[in-house]
């Protein structure tokens, strides 16, 4: 978005997106960190996506793109459990596991509406719009659904560890 912002050049902000997309995974490794499936589908899509838009020059595909990534990371997130690995011990230990599996397909969910949304934005209104939309209305909805998410979570665990105290 700041890229655009600032250059007004779509392709500009496209080949920033990919710089940033390595320079992460590049990051998880020289840590020595493990670089799970998520990770590397998502650099798949930021590569495969970007190299796609300097091939079409259409800004229409350009602000259809979220809408695939989203598509995809939904697909993924539909893995029975795919959140639990991400979790620390504290919720794993006190959350139901039906819980946890509930908020997995949850956040599937959001990732379909959220490209559902976006393609109805992209087909809809202007980049300028669009931008604004995906910078921060994307974002926001997954902020929103990340706190929703942590004071379940939280209220949760204090009401069992609250039962195990009595």
């Amino acid at each position: 978005m700041v890229a655009y912002l600032l250059t007004k050049n779509l392709l500009v902000a496209v080949a920033l997106s990919m710089a940033v997309g390595i320079a992460q995974l590049a990051v998880l490794n020289l840590k020595r960190r493990r670089i799970d499936i998520m990770h590397w589908i998502s650099l798949v899509l930021v590569l495969a996506l970007g190299a796609a838009t300097f091939f079409t020059q259409d800004s229409r595909f350009v602000m259809a793109k979220p809408s695939i990534i989203h598509f995809a990371i939904g697909a993924v997130m539909l893995r029975r459990g795919w959140m639990v690995r991400y979790l620390p011990p504290i919720v794993t230990d006190n959350v139901p596991e039906q819980v946890l599996i509930a908020n997995g397909y949850a956040w599937a969910a959001l990732m379909f509406g959220l490209g559902l949304l976006n393609l109805f934005v992209a087909l809809h209104y202007s980049i300028t719009v669009w931008a604004w939309f995906i910078s921060f209305g994307a974002i926001g909805a997954k902020v929103a659904a990340f706190l929703l998410q942590y004071l379940m979570f939280r209220t949760l665990i204090r009401r069992k560890l609250r039962a195990a105290a009595l």
